[in-house]
């Protein structure tokens, strides 16, 4: 994605709208509050009322969406736009009964809100409860694709969080349409008054000016979480500009690694399908790593497959020794001597770079290279992967085992497409997206992510004192079998 892209459509600097940012802010902490202590029943009833709504209203954002993809068309072509970008605008039916598809499906998902987490005695009579809560504001900050809105919206409504909502202007339109949607039908009306199953007016607001992301980076005081959802280079600016918590990944450059032991005709559809299925989004493969026991036989035909489909292949060296006229290349500097391919669209196969090895394309290219096994396909994946997700095709259980546990990646799958990392297909209903964090949460973040815990001490007049000194009194640290 272009770093015009990023600039133009969110808005990234500093600038004058701070005043509105914060009465919106001050006024989702407000609801926040209020909707940290709804029900079950309550926040449900206002997510199907969401669901009705929007398939209600399936025409009036459809024509929203028309206006925007009119205009970004024109941008594509004049080259201001990134195809993947113009990409992930697009609504249609399809888009709209998946949407609100995952909106019923976060109503039907177990509250995350009050659940006991441990209960432990420690002494008669004081006893301590850890009782997991929403985080308070989300910030979520989002490119092109509308259908995020509601996504995080949803999640944030069902875990009891107010929720800031920034996307880009290139969906201005798609994302209004949604927001009114959501709003109307989660909220009564719009005096501050609780609606629907006690959500009060305030929890969703949307950001309409590129100022005030800039202003919410500095509103550690009001906002809980961040959470960015573009570009590389636009994540990686929230993450440095801001004290806020951010939860997200900055780019998802994921890999399949065909091994010896797999069942080629398996791997040829797990390659083909991660990478060509959609490859403008975060979990398509950009790498294709080939175990050189069984190179010869499957690169030359999985190629073939990439290049009818368009894709263009960027090869190491011993790769393209399996194509006539397809270049030197620079790869990794090994030869095989091996009989070579048939060369076919040598136009979009070409040598591939070190830099290609840790590039996200989010289009139809996909790098490849060869390795001497499971060891060296680990050890690529841990130096140039962004943590995200990595596949292995094989049928050893053994070498499966070393790839799952040593790659340390927020998904690693065994005979399955990348493409699988996502919270909907992982039964999460929606996702606020896919972190490669090491604490908090990680991989595709669904209600888990958004709730935390407080500690829930009772005692009847308990002092420390006690418990201190030479005499002290002993904890008994028993566990009960209790809940809050």
């Amino acid at each position: 994605m272009a770093h015009e892209d990023t600039n133009t459509n969110l808005g990234v600097g500093v600038g004058v709208g701070g005043e509105g940012i914060i009465k919106k802010a001050r006024r989702a902490k407000t609801a926040a509050i209020k909707l940290a202590n709804a029900t079950a029943d309550e926040k449900n009833e206002a997510l199907l009322g969401i669901a009705d709504s929007i398939e209600k209203n399936r025409d009036r954002i459809l024509a929203a969406n028309k206006k925007d993809l009119e205009v970004a068309t024109g941008l594509t072509e004049a080259g201001k736009m990134s195809k993947a970008l113009l990409d992930r605008l697009k609504l249609d039916d399809a888009k709209i009964d998946e949407i609100v598809r995952s909106v019923r499906d976060v109503a039907r998902l177990e509250d995350p809100v009050g659940k006991t987490l441990s209960a432990i005695e420690l002494d008669e009579g004081l006893e301590l409860f850890q009782v997991s809560c929403p985080i308070g504001v989300i910030g979520a900050v989002f490119e092109s694709r509308p259908d995020v809105l509601v996504q995080i919206s949803s999640l944030c409504l069902k875990t009891g969080n107010a929720v800031l909502l920034k996307g880009g202007s290139e969906a201005r339109n798609s994302n209004e349409a949604l927001f009114e949607v959501v709003r109307e039908a989660s909220v009564s009306n719009g005096n501050g008054s609780e609606g629907v199953g006690g959500v009060p007016d305030g929890w969703v607001q949307l950001l309409e000016t590129r100022e005030e992301v800039g202003e919410m980076l500095k509103l550690s005081d009001y906002i809980d979480l961040l959470v960015p959802r573009g570009s590389e280079e636009f994540v990686k600016f929230i993450q440095n500009n801001t004290n806020i918590m951010v939860l997200g990944h900055s780019e998802g450059v994921c890999s399949v690694f065909v091994d010896r032991d797999a069942d080629l005709k398996m791997a040829e559809e797990v390659c083909y399908d991660s990478k060509v299925q959609y490859p403008a989004v975060c979990n398509a493969a950009e790498t294709l790593l080939v175990d050189s026991a069984v190179a010869s036989e499957f690169l030359p035909r999985m190629v073939e497959r990439f290049l009818e489909a368009g894709v263009e292949v960027r090869g190491c060296s011993r790769t393209l020794g399996f194509f006539d006229g397809a270049g030197d290349g620079e790869g990794d500097g090994k030869g095989d001597g091996k009989e070579k391919g048939k060369e076919k669209g040598k136009e979009k196969l070409k040598p591939a770079s070190e830099e290609d090895w840790r590039t996200e394309y989010n289009d139809l290219i996909i790098s490849v290279r060869v390795v001497d096994g499971v060891d060296e396909a680990v050890a690529h994946i841990n130096r140039y992967g962004s943590g995200h997700t990595d596949a292995i095709v094989t049928e050893n259980k053994e070498t499966a085992l070393k790839f799952l546990r040593f790659v340390d990646s927020s998904s690693v799958m065994q005979n399955a497409s990348t493409r699988f990392s996502d919270g909907f297909r992982y039964g999460k209903g929606a996702e606020v997206g896919i972190s490669t964090n090491k604490v908090h949460a990680r991989g595709p973040v669904g209600l888990e992510g958004l709730v935390i815990y407080k500690y829930l001490l009772l005692g009847k007049g308990h002092a420390v004192a006690p418990y201190t000194g030479s005499n002290a009194k002993p904890f008994s640290h028993k566990p009960l079998s209790k809940s809050f």
